[in-house]
């Protein structure tokens, strides 16, 4: 089954599903920033645009284009903010 995700009132939609090696989202987010919690590891791929990250205890933001992951260890929190719409795929573990 496809879910539905919407956060920071509608900025921020993604697709959930179940892959073969567990479960992902695919989503869009809108021009802003953004702080989000994890529950699991995350790791994050940029497929369009760009997402500029600030990761758990680190104090520098960095940028991620189309192709390039991050990782985002479970029960942290970090920060994303873009310029424009930007698309990505998160696997989580």
């Amino acid at each position: 089954m496809i879910n539905v995700n919407e956060y920071f009132d509608g900025a921020v939609k993604s697709l959930a599903y179940m892959a073969a090696d567990g479960k992902s989202t695919i989503g869009v987010i809108e021009s802003g920033e953004y702080e989000f919690g994890t529950s699991t590891h995350e790791t994050m791929t940029v497929i369009e645009g760009e997402l500029i990250a600030l990761l758990p205890n680190t104090q520098a933001w960095e940028t991620f284009t189309n192709g390039q992951s991050f990782e985002v260890p479970a029960n942290t929190s970090f920060k994303v903010k873009t310029t424009g719409q930007s698309s990505y795929l998160c696997k989580y573990k």
